[in-house]
């Protein structure tokens, strides 16, 4: 299935989905009328609650038109430069949106009987931008989407939109707009094509107006002769379901929505039981997005709601802990791993003039579960991370610069996400930015430990590479992390705390050209392990012991140190150092203790 067919086809089970030629926008104000056009009141409808500025009301109004170029006034709505040509920003061609408002409505409105339509009219008629002026017409009203309402209706929540002859308006319009019919590439119907897709809204980094994944604006993209979307027939009908879809999905709030890097993530569920498929997409959110802030209880109807939303999300961890655990979905919940329920994951970046494709995932929840299950054991390590399962935001910032997530590569997380969905090796490119920031600011983590024993494990390893301290395991990379840590803690034993450690003088080249550092490192370490024996001489003994078993693991030809690390040893290396590093912190050594008391 295409992503746009699975997209039409979410828009079935979509809560309270617009009809056709309708679409959720946001509305900042009403001009409130009475039946002979003049104003009676100007209505803020934004919510004022919560932080920040108030924040306009997601409403059901006529579908917008798409605006690529020059000026186009929507139906019954639209923002104050078209309305009333007024505006908060300089330069802008107010006068001539507006006097196209104007003649648009006069138009449609011509020889209506309708009373709300009529004062809708007598308003247009007799408005000057001049007269917008406070206290009446607030400054803070300018650029926001209005709507209009007759004074009788408005405390009813009654608007001219909503009104059957605005309707039936509004239906006609829409019939008179269609254009010659062709084969749907998603329906496969013969219809009525959209020579121009709806907006797409809300991509993280993507123009306010909106964009598309289908367009074509240029005549390079062009074949025959077509124009626009015939190059690509998709019904009216088609183009505005999976557009209205992804829209809802795409907002900030959304259930649907998780930002991976770049790429504003959108997923969905496909069975013949609503039920399990809202299951199905609360158990992956849970999975892969930031745990959500607990909601204070304000009054009786919020608590009994935030306990059904506590019921329901302690529902989804009984599940997910299973299946972190490495139980069969099928042991778990039998109508989750049933043949048809599908999982759909798409992930969009804003590319010019269109919507870019960072990846696609589709596949039974069944699949989705193993791949997730797999990558948690690529990423398991000892000691694990503070926080238990991390989010894939947060192993994500620890590739990026500052650890802000605007600083993420390009196409990283992206090709990332697809690697874990498909069970498909990791991008080399993870490996090459990890090794490059532990050596810019010296911090090996648990986060970035996971993530290189991951790629190691899929990517490179022949042999198990170890979760937790392996005195065993004799790679080379490993033996050089753990030595290398050995020395440093033989510094900070000897000198206590110092301004730069070996790590942070060191670390880049001793991961990756070994031979110029560890020589030096082990003539530094004689002196460190001989101040150390004056206070510590059991201590000392305990170093000596591990760096000499360690180096007992090398090669042994005279020189143990090679010229170079490759990038899957360098990873080994700060995989060795990690392991041994924590191990000193796990239980501290004594003058008395031997070192394989200290081992786990």
């Amino acid at each position: 299935m295409s992503i746009l067919s699975s997209l039409t086809r979410a828009y079935d089970r979509l809560p309270n989905a617009p009809p056709f030629g309708f679409s959720e926008e946001k509305i900042g104000f009403c001009i409130s009328l009475r039946e002979d056009g003049s104003l009676a009141h100007v209505i803020d409808l934004r919510d004022a609650g919560g932080r920040g500025q108030p924040k306009p009301r997601p409403m059901r109004v006529p579908q917008p038109v798409k605006r690529t170029a020059g000026i186009a006034p929507n139906t019954f709505w639209d923002k104050t430069s078209y309305v009333l040509g007024v505006t908060a920003k300089s330069g802008k061609p107010t006068a001539k949106q507006h006097d196209a408002f104007v003649k648009h409505h006069l138009a449609i409105l011509d020889g209506t009987g309708d009373a709300g339509l009529s004062a809708l009219a007598a308003f247009l008629r007799s408005w000057t931008p001049e007269r917008f002026a406070a206290p009446v017409w607030p400054e803070e009203m300018k650029d926001k989407n209005v709507v209009f309402a007759l004074e009788s209706e408005r405390l009813s929540n009654g608007y001219l939109h909503d009104r059957p002859a605005a309707g039936e308006l509004w239906s006609r319009r829409q019939a008179r707009k269609k254009g010659e019919a062709r084969i749907c590439l998603i329906t496969g119907e013969k219809s009525p094509f959209a020579r121009l897709h709806p907006a797409i809204k809300g991509v993280w980094g993507g123009p306010t107006t909106g964009g598309s994944i289908v367009s074509f604006n240029h005549d390079a993209f062009t074949s025959y002769g077509h124009r626009q979307g015939e190059n690509a027939p998709v019904s009216e009908v088609a183009a505005f379901k999976y557009t209205t879809v992804l829209n809802r999905f795409l907002k900030k709030d959304s259930a649907h929505r998780i930002q991976i890097g770049d790429a504003s993530t959108v997923f969905w569920a496909d069975a013949s039981d609503m039920k399990t498929a809202g299951m199905a997409e609360n158990v992956f959110a849970a999975a892969f997005m930031e745990p959500a802030e607990k909601k204070p209880r304000d009054s009786a109807d919020e608590t009994e709601k935030i306990n059904e939303e506590e019921r329901l999300a302690k529902e989804i961890g009984i599940r997910l802990e299973r299946i972190r655990n490495g139980e069969h979905l099928k042991q778990i919940d039998e109508d989750l791993a049933a043949e048809d329920v599908r999982f759909f994951v798409l992930g969009l970046a804003p590319n010019a003039a269109r919507l870019s494709v960072r990846f696609y995932f589709e596949g039974s929840f069944g699949i989705v579960t193993q791949n997730y299950q797999r990558f948690l054991e690529d990423m398991k390590i000892e000691p694990p991370p503070r926080d238990g399962y991390p989010s894939l935001w947060r192993y994500l910032i620890e590739t990026a610069v500052q650890r802000k997530s605007e600083n993420v590569p390009s196409h990283l997380a992206g090709d990332w996400m697809r690697a874990i969905l498909s069970g498909a090796n990791y991008p080399l490119t993870l490996l090459s930015t990890i090794l490059v920031r532990i050596r810019a600011d010296g911090n090996i983590n648990a986060l970035r430990a996971g993530m290189l024993k991951a790629l190691l494990r899929r990517n490179f390893a022949k042999k198990e590479v170890p979760v937790a301290l392996n005195q065993k395991f004799d790679d080379k990379g490993y033996l050089l992390g753990r030595l290398f840590a050995a020395y440093e803690q033989a510094q900070s034993g000897a000198l206590g705390g110092v301004n730069a450690t070996i790590k942070d003088r060191f670390y880049g080249a001793a991961s990756a050209q070994p031979r110029k550092v560890f020589t030096v490192l082990d003539r530094g370490s004689a002196h460190h392990l001989s101040k150390l024996g004056k206070d510590k001489p059991g201590y000392k003994v305990n170093l000596e012991k591990l760096i000499e078993d360690i180096m007992g693991k090398m090669a042994p030809e005279n020189d143990p140190f090679p010229a170079w690390l490759s990038p899957a040893e360098q990873a080994f290396f700060a995989l060795g150092y990690y392991h041994q590093r924590k191990d000193f912190f796990s239980k501290k050594p004594t003058e008395t203790t031997d070192i394989k008391e200290t081992d786990r």
